[in-house]
């Protein structure tokens, strides 16, 4: 039995949107695997690891994975409970006109130079509200195919596609915090408990992580817990409970930090998913 469930939400001329489920039985690497289209897939649910080669990447909320056409890769599961995401497969020529050269291999064939990209509060609504829209088929194809495209511009945009300068080794290290903040998302995690955990000091850790992301790890790890948020809440019954679950001190505090990144409130951005 396949450990994948998909779904086609949209197929256009334009755009393809997939909704794909993997139970994540295989905790160690897979059987090397390869798609026949380049696209980006943007998980929203749970934590993997993709690798290419002796490269790897991990695949969160905070994050865009990049698949090119025919290049082998393999995926391995270190934190359970297996994940979900949104699948976008753009036209060649769509992709090759949102996609600064800068990310393109200088081949003929189509394909990213890096695995992955950090996306910003503003995408992570607009996959959710995607994700609702076209499950519910509340949204219209031509406004699907406008936001969808949004979303690729805005993930793909010069703002994201930076290189940290890391080294591997520097990556690899930063790869180990994420996955053990991951595997407890709700948990107040301290700088010395990751540090006795990971290895290293806490002023190391700190500075690998600002180094490699581009941001403090207090607020990747914050806003992996409000990518969660956008994802429960409309079947969440209680906010308070579930700002609770996920590590906020309180309904207002969860309140106050998803309005600064998503601009508007859990319940207002709630009333948009309906």
């Amino acid at each position: 039995m396949s450990d994948l469930e998909v779904e086609m939400l949209l197929d256009t001329a334009a755009v393809a949107v997939r909704h794909v489920r993997c139970a994540g039985t295989c905790r160690h690497r897979s059987a090397e695997e390869c798609v026949s289209a380049t696209h980006l897939v943007f998980p929203y649910r749970g934590t993997y690891l993709r690798h290419v080669g002796s490269d790897q990447a991990v695949a969160d909320a905070n994050h865009v994975l990049l698949f090119n056409a025919g290049e082998g890769y393999q995926v391995s599961h270190p934190v359970s409970g297996g994940d979900t995401s949104l699948v976008l497969v753009l036209s060649e020529s769509l992709l090759r006109e949102l996609a600064p050269a800068a990310l393109l291999h200088k081949r003929d064939a189509l394909g990213f130079r890096m695995q992955s990209l950090r996306i910003d509060p503003r995408a992570q609504a607009l996959v959710a509200l995607l994700r609702h829209g076209l499950q519910s088929g509340n949204i219209e194809p031509l406004e699907a195919e406008s936001l969808l495209l949004i979303l690729a511009s805005r993930s793909l945009g010069p703002r994201t596609a930076r290189a940290s300068g890391a080294t591997p080794a520097k990556r690899r290290l930063v790869d180990r915090v994420k996955l053990l903040m991951a595997s407890d998302l709700g948990r107040r995690w301290t700088l010395a408990e990751i540090a006795a955990d990971i290895g290293g000091s806490p002023v190391y850790l700190t500075q690998a992580f600002q180094q490699v992301e581009g941001m403090p790890l207090y607020r990747y790890q914050l806003q992996l817990r409000l990518a969660r948020a956008l994802d429960l809440l409309a079947g969440a019954e209680d906010l308070s409970a579930l700002a609770l679950d996920l590590g906020f001190s309180s309904h207002s505090h969860f309140s106050a930090a998803f309005k600064r990144s998503y601009g508007r409130s859990p319940d207002a951005f709630r009333q948009s998913l309906s």
